[in-house]
């Protein structure tokens, strides 16, 4: 496996107001699929949110985590990829999982764009734009473009077993000509437009930033490990099985001898006998 497989990167140009990241993900994204039946289509589309969403992490200065997600009237009724400031990330989509397109984003047309930071200390902010025609890409540049006020791109690409993707985001102001920081700002967008998305899946991230940019003179931060990792847990299922009907509980336990709890974000199985919920109870009342 690339060793640059499974991490982000950002990049910072020097004598720019601009930084980038950089992302691929193989491991951590066949883990996010592995238990779900998506079509070859969504895996693309859930890929490109993974992506994305690392990215846009990448931005939180504090614990937390970000939500992106996409929802519509269509056959796919919900794509959604969280990512926390650690860069774990989960996901799912709901509705026709089956569904095919020759464009991915044509499923969830007429849709909305939902983006989530909540931070781990509580306060919690969310951006809500429409779903045009176009890509991902371009739907999120017009979120920033709206929200942020400072030019960001996006270029993202996924086969549906690994995803990449590059972010350039300006700065804000440094440079007080502002002809030639807006001069700066196309040349780099320009270079970055030459990627291709073979390159964004197949090129380690200093062979590719290479590349891309190998007239300018560009600052690159180690790379960061990205990791699959849900935050379900066998108490929390315990808990969310504590809040059915006692009468409930104990017809289900009568006719099938334990109640199973399926985490819908990783599909592991939760599984409780009479006496191992008492036990779940018993803990949760001591804490």
């Amino acid at each position: 496996m690339n060793a640059h497989a499974d991490s982000s990167q950002r990049f910072l140009f020097d004598g720019a107001d601009v930084r980038g990241e950089s992302v691929r993900i193989d491991g951590a994204l066949a883990d996010m699929l592995a238990n779900q039946a998506y079509s070859p289509t969504l895996k693309c589309l859930l890929g490109e949110f993974a992506a994305a969403a690392v990215m846009i992490s990448n931005n939180l200065k504090y614990d937390g985590r970000i939500t992106l997600q996409a929802r519509s009237d269509q056959a796919v009724s919900l794509v959604m990829v969280e990512c926390s400031s650690e860069r774990h990330i989960r996901g799912i989509a709901q509705g026709d999982i089956s569904a095919e397109a020759a464009d991915p984003m044509s499923l969830l047309s007429g849709g909305q764009l939902v983006l989530t930071v909540e931070r781990d200390a509580g306060q919690r902010y969310q951006g809500i734009i429409a779903l045009e025609e176009g890509s991902l890409a371009e739907s999120l540049e017009i979120y920033f473009s709206q929200s942020e006020q400072l030019g960001t791109r996006f270029w993202l690409a996924s086969d549906g077993r690994q995803s990449g993707g590059l972010m350039l985001q300006q700065l804000p102001a440094q440079i007080t000509d502002g002809a030639v920081r807006r001069e700066q700002w196309s040349t780099l967008c320009l270079l970055t437009e030459t990627v291709r998305p073979q390159e964004l899946l197949g090129l380690p991230s200093e062979d590719l930033l290479f590349k891309l940019y190998q007239e300018e003179t560009v600052t690159v931060y180690p790379p960061a490990p990205i990791l699959f990792k849900c935050r379900c847990s066998r108490e929390k299922s315990a808990a969310a099985i504590g809040l059915l009907p006692e009468s409930e509980r104990e017809e289900i336990l009568t006719e099938e001898g334990d109640i199973a709890m399926t985490c819908e974000l990783c599909g592991k199985t939760y599984r409780f006998d009479r006496q191992g919920l008492a036990t779940e109870s018993a803990g949760n009342t001591l804490h």
